[in-house]
């Protein structure tokens, strides 16, 4: 009896044992990353806005959005530049210095991200861009747009950003994780790719207010001691002229003695003057070129030629004058390079192999410019020129 009950208490404690081992094997074994209600896993996170711009010693709050809804992260908060800007663990992002840096949330190996730039309001205002950028079978503007993460300021682009139609998904899906990531400090003008779509409605409902009343495309803004103006040079897509007398036309020298004593510069997609061989002089928008002549602007930024050139200040007919108007073509943006054909009056300097884009630092009665290229390109030109 002894015997069977010693037995008995012997298999009772091994199977104890053997529990208790389970229990424990239970505990130590890794679980799947962030299981929720339902067995719910974390499949990416968002990070809002996108891209934003904040001055030193201020803060900007982002939020981090995880997929599915049912997953709550604890997200771990980085900045890929603390000398640029710092972020708390709850999103709080504060600017430090000037320059653009990526904040990312991250949990559990995902994360999502988002590009600040920092500046530095006492500074004179910077104009950083180009035209002809992006396209889902080129890399160009990839290149491009990482010049724009270390260039703070105000973002323009020339037109036929994104190829080949400006639909919503090109605009998504080609131009969005390129330039897109700097949305939020762009003033876009638009190109005749854009206008392939309807109306251009892909290219209105990407930038939405940033590309000014839909059924016009023009509109202006002050940047520090200057005032700028973007117009649109679209006149096959109907309701737009360029013409002398159209409703653009006389919305521009209206405009223009509204803003009778800043440096003026103006953008728009096709070039008045162009040594490039793909399209040439475009007369369509010589009237627009003699009413910012007329009101003494400054300088015109075009694209639609994908070559970089610099005018020496010129009049409508193209006449060397100076007090006459500087004009670049930046169509350099990303999308293709195309040929130099016969270099036209006046043109300073030209190149048809390099990306990159154009700065420009405005002070309160002259310019600095300077093309930036992408990595591994050697072609630049700078210099400055002065205020009428």
């Amino acid at each position: 009896m002894r015997s069977r009950f010693i037995a008995a208490a012997s298999a009772a404690i091994i199977l104890f044992a053997l529990s208790c081992f389970d229990q424990q094997l239970d505990r130590s074994a890794p679980t799947a990353p962030l299981a929720a209600k339902g067995g719910a896993k974390l499949k990416s996170i968002s990070v809002t806005p996108s891209a934003s711009s904040v001055n030193i010693g201020q803060s900007v709050q982002l939020t981090a959005t995880a997929t599915p809804g049912s997953v709550s992260p604890t997200y771990v908060w980085t900045s890929s530049n603390r000398s640029v800007a710092t972020v708390t663990q709850s999103g709080l992002v504060s600017g430090v210095g000037v320059g653009s840096a990526t904040i990312t949330a991250g949990a559990s190996g995902v994360s999502g991200a988002a590009t600040v730039t920092v500046v530095d309001p006492s500074a004179d205002p910077v104009l950083v861009g180009a035209g002809d950028i992006a396209s889902c079978t080129s890399s160009g503007d990839e290149a491009t747009a990482k010049l724009l993460d270390g260039i703070p300021g105000t973002v323009f682009t020339l037109g036929d950003n994104a190829y080949e139609s400006g639909t919503t998904t090109e605009y998504n899906n080609c131009y969005g994780p390129s330039w897109g990531r700097h949305k939020a400090r762009t003033q876009p003008t638009p190109g005749n790719h854009e206008y392939n779509t309807a109306n251009a409605s892909g290219y209105y409902g990407y930038f939405g207010g940033l590309a000014g009343d839909p059924t016009k495309g023009y509109y202006s803004y002050t940047l520090g001691q200057w005032h700028v103006i973007v117009l649109n040079s679209n006149s096959d897509c109907g309701a737009i002229s360029c013409a002398a007398g159209s409703a653009q036309e006389q919305w521009l020298r209206a405009d223009l003695a509204a803003h009778p004593t800043t440096c003026t510069l103006a953008y728009w997609h096709h070039p008045r003057f162009n040594s490039g061989a793909e399209h040439g002089n475009d007369l369509n928008v010589a009237p627009l070129w003699q009413a910012l002549y007329d009101f003494h602007a400054d300088v015109i930024l075009n694209g639609h030629e994908h070559v970089y050139e610099r005018f020496a200040p010129q009049n409508p007919s193209g006449v060397a004058d100076a007090a006459g108007i500087r004009q670049f073509t930046v169509g350099t943006g990303g999308k293709s390079h195309y040929p130099l054909g016969a270099i036209q009056p006046n043109s300073e300097i030209q190149n048809a192999t390099t990306y990159g884009v154009l700065k420009l630092t405005l002070h309160a009665s002259s310019y600095d410019w300077q093309f930036i290229p992408v990595a591994g390109a050697s072609f630049t030109d700078s210099g400055t020129g002065s205020c009428h």
